[in-house]
């Protein structure tokens, strides 16, 4: 059996991923790790990061962004495929470069890809999700972030990244071009795991998240949507109330340490429950959704699902 590990990224030292963690959190346990490292601007360091790495697991790809020919976020999904198409092993991890798996779910992993190797109905894992916010000791429980994802599939060719690089997809007869494409396209059939991904993608310096935000929103909706929207914003992000947020109390992956260990913006929080009037407030502030996730927590009882966005058909939980 052989495990590949893969993903995309660009400029991912000026807009503060941690990548070079997120590729080591898998490393031990994947033959190869793929990169599709974009062209990044000429003051970026990503790819002499990225090769602070010493393995030779580690295949880059180098590519060119086209967000003409990939609209709507899709060039995520592109680069995605491009990483994706190049892994040779049976089973294929990807991790977005914000994202990283604690070393103790690894022997799980390992486990559950070797149980399942020839069962040819199940196409993919499903795991669970932590999402950090604002630092490393609060994260999201509640509706709107996506309790799990599609973050470990089978080597089928068929099986394409879906929308903007969110989820995974089995599309017969691809065109390679509509990611968002739902007609003529199949969930996978997956695996749920007892395994976390850890996203840190909304815990950077507040200028480095505003700075992030732009540069996802343009790949969406443009730079000239861009550019009227963040017009009259501050250059630094407000990540509002934290006072409501879950609190963190196990540990973070050990590749994570020493970009833990950076965090110097603690002072600019908010860590009370006291919203700002003169910022508008963000989903989680929002009355009605902190209805919602009182009803699907205390009500329903959720546990690490939600209503609604559901891009799997769950086989079973594997019992390892």
């Amino acid at each position: 059996m052989k495990i590949s590990g893969f993903t995309f990224v660009r400029n991912a030292d000026k807009l503060y991923y941690p990548i070079k963690a997120s590729i080591e959190s898998i490393l031990p346990i994947v033959d190869e790790f793929v990169i599709a490292l974009g062209n990044c601007d000429t003051d970026d360091q990503t790819r002499k990061e990225i090769l602070t790495i010493k393995s030779d697991k580690l295949k880059i790809i180098e590519t060119v962004w086209d967000t003409t020919a990939y609209p709507r976020g899709m060039e995520h999904a592109h680069q995605t495929d491009i990483a994706k198409e190049a892994c040779k092993g049976d089973w294929l991890i990807y991790l977005q470069a914000d994202e990283l798996i604690h070393e103790k779910y690894l022997p799980t992993i390992q486990k559950a890809c070797a149980h399942y190797l020839n069962d040819t109905n199940v196409e993919g894992f499903l795991l669970k999700y932590r999402h950090f916010y604002g630092d490393y000791q609060h994260y999201f429980d509640g509706y709107g972030w996506y309790p799990r994802e599609i973050r470990i599939i089978r080597n089928i060719p068929e099986i394409h990244s879906y929308i903007s690089a969110q989820s995974f997809r089995r599309i017969p007869n691809f065109d390679g071009k509509n990611y968002r494409i739902k007609e003529g396209t199949f969930k996978l059939k997956v695996i749920l795991l007892d395994a976390y991904i850890y996203h840190y993608g909304w815990v950077r310096p507040p200028r480095y998240m505003q700075t992030k935000k732009k540069a996802f929103d343009t790949t969406h909706h443009g730079a000239s949507h861009v550019s009227k929207a963040y017009a009259n914003q501050p250059q630094e992000f407000d990540y509002g109330t934290l006072g409501n947020l879950s609190i963190f109390k196990d540990s973070h992956p050990a590749t994570l340490q020493s970009w833990i260990a950076k965090f110097d913006w603690g002072h600019k929080l908010n860590y009370t429950t006291k919203v700002n009037p003169d910022f508008p407030r963000h989903k989680h502030e929002q009355l009605k959704y902190r209805i919602r996730t009182f009803i699907e927590k205390k009500v329903l009882c959720f546990k690490d699902k939600e209503l609604g966005y559901n891009n799997w058909k769950i086989i079973s939980k594997f019992p390892g």
